[in-house]
């Protein structure tokens, strides 16, 4: 099989014209293409006056000397030899005590597959709520505030993790070849099929939901179980290993015994973290972001992007960055197009905000993370829990600032710039639920944030016009785009302090989003099968 590279394409094209179009692109008959299938599809946008997509084809050509012809006459960048995708095997294994996953997060979720697949029955404690309650849940605080907080069942804490309510998006940064694994099985389980091409993919939060609570009902159909509303209480270890884990479910205080916890709590279980260093686990302070949710209307975006819209393009996104002259980085994060911002508190009397897509991507408004990046040393002080504690803090004084109802402060983008309040909004209808209340987010944030977001606003908006529209929105705090905590572990993925203890994904301070998690999580499966072989 060999993988024929950028291919432009019309944006009118249909899956049945490709094999035609490779073959004039490698100058062969469109007999001799006996298979073609998309590897890769991306929008070039760089000409406005002539959009289309490039696309990574991968052909299978007969007689197969024809894949060697188009191999000597093409470079490698044009034309490459590729292995189609064989999904991994996992070895069949034993162990003396089931393995115990904590948290059903992306990470949890793909580790506790994993040890189900190799036979070892693992249980999973999850301190939330099933999806479908879940959903009900997080509804019910996105309409009446902070009177229907749920403190075990929100944007954060549940089945799936906060994934579950987000743009579903599963592009990473990491190079691993586990991600094609996480793709497949993501589609095996109900996801659109265009995520295993798709250069930016995503779900959707309508789609995923689904498509997790298939593969709990597979974990389980391996003899694995998924405990909801169990909250992990205590690691319990012995001579340097993991022993057991103690563990809160209705009302009651419960023992289970393991030689194996992969910890996979997510970035927002500030008591396990508390739990943990006061049972002396190390932790360690690591870099993390603060910032607001800037809202656009996603017609602005479109037009910066492309100019004119075609539907086959559906709603643009972008990703934005920018290092200040102090030295600081100020970037756009988990973009959402046609989306809304979303309350995602955990704890009572707090406001975090977050970004969530449908599939379709069809609101009226763009929204992303705006992120002040902020180093250790940034912190109020040296504790391994500084940078949480700084996060409730600023999530507590939002609270109190939009009014104690559940109500996000928010402000204009053109007077923030000008350092005013804001009073109401403009042309730009704020999509978050509850609601926002207008004021000034100088109130909120210290100028360390202020004076950043200020100073990179106009840079972005040279590199996406329209960025700094005086009507854009922003909302605020953003504090949960990863953890400002990471628990060290050691080459084989095993905690510094005990064996046996996997610290596993976002929480742990190793993974970046559904994806990377997803992969961390498999990694600490299979050490946990290498051990029992």
């Amino acid at each position: 099989m060999i993988r024929l590279h950028n291919l432009k394409v019309p944006l009118d094209y249909t899956e049945a014209s490709l094999p035609a179009l490779a073959a004039r692109k490698l100058r062969i008959s469109p007999d001799l293409v006996s298979t073609c299938r998309i590897a890769r599809k991306s929008v070039d946008a760089r000409k406005k006056s002539d959009i289309c997509f490039a696309l990574s084809l991968d052909l299978t050509l007969s007689p197969a000397k024809e894949e060697e012809r188009c191999l000597r006459l093409f470079p490698e960048n044009e034309v490459s030899r590729v292995t189609p995708f064989v999904p991994p095997v996992i070895p069949q294994v034993s162990s003396p005590t089931r393995p115990v996953v904590i948290g059903f997060g992306p990470a949890g979720i793909f580790s506790a597959l994993w040890l189900a697949e190799a036979g070892l029955r693992p249980i999973v404690l999850e301190r939330g709520r099933d999806a479908r309650r879940r959903t009900r849940d997080v509804q019910a605080y996105f309409t009446e505030g902070a009177p229907a907080f749920s403190p075990v069942s929100n944007v954060q804490f549940g089945e799936g993790g906060a994934g579950t309510f987000s743009d579903g998006k599963l592009n990473s940064g990491i190079k691993d070849p586990r991600i094609q694994a996480v793709l497949h099985i993501l589609v095996r389980f109900g996801a659109p099929p265009e995520i295993l091409y798709d250069a930016t993919p995503h779900i959707g939060t309508d789609r995923l939901a689904d498509c997790i609570i298939r593969i709990r009902k597979h974990i389980c159909s391996l003899g694995g179980e998924v405990r909801f509303e169990s909250r992990m209480t205590r690691l319990i270890r012995e001579d340097g290993h993991i022993r057991g884990v103690e563990y809160e479910s209705e009302g009651q205080t419960r023992t289970l015994e393991t030689d194996f916890v992969v910890l996979s709590i997510g970035h927002s279980a500030r008591d396990t973290f508390e739990s943990l260093y006061g049972d002396h686990f190390t932790l360690v302070r690591k870099p993390f972001s603060m910032g607001v949710r800037i809202e656009h209307p996603q017609a602005l975006i479109n037009a910066a992007q492309y100019g004119h819209c075609p539907p086959q393009l559906g709603a643009a996104d972008y990703k934005l960055a920018v290092h200040l002259p102090d030295g600081r980085s100020v970037y756009t994060f988990c973009m959402c197009p046609g989306g809304s911002v979303i309350a995602a508190a955990s704890e009572k009397d707090t406001i975090v905000t977050n970004g969530m897509s449908r599939y379709a991507r069809d609101d009226r408004n763009a929204n992303s993370a705006l992120l002040v990046g902020i180093a250790p040393e940034d912190f109020p002080d040296s504790s391994p829990l500084s940078g949480m504690y700084w996060q409730r803090a600023i999530e507590q004084k939002a609270f109190l600032l939009g009014g104690s109802s559940g109500r996000a402060p928010a402000q204009l983008v053109g007077d923030f710039l000008r350092q005013v309040p804001s009073q109401a909004p403009r042309s730009v209808q704020p999509s978050y639920l509850p609601g926002v209340t207008y004021t000034d987010l100088d109130r909120l944030y210290p100028p360390l944030f202020t004076d950043a977001l200020r100073s990179a606003i106009p840079l972005l908006a040279r590199k996406l016009r329209g960025f700094d529209h005086p009507d854009a929105v922003l909302t605020a705090p953003e504090t949960r785009s990863s953890c400002p905590v990471r628990l060290p572990r050691t080459e084989t993925f095993q905690s510094v302090d005990a064996a046996g203890l996997f610290p596993c994904g976002e929480g742990a301070g190793y993974a970046g989003g559904i994806t990377s998690a997803a992969v961390d999580g498999i990694r600490c499966a299979e050490q946990i099968i290498s051990l029992n072989m």
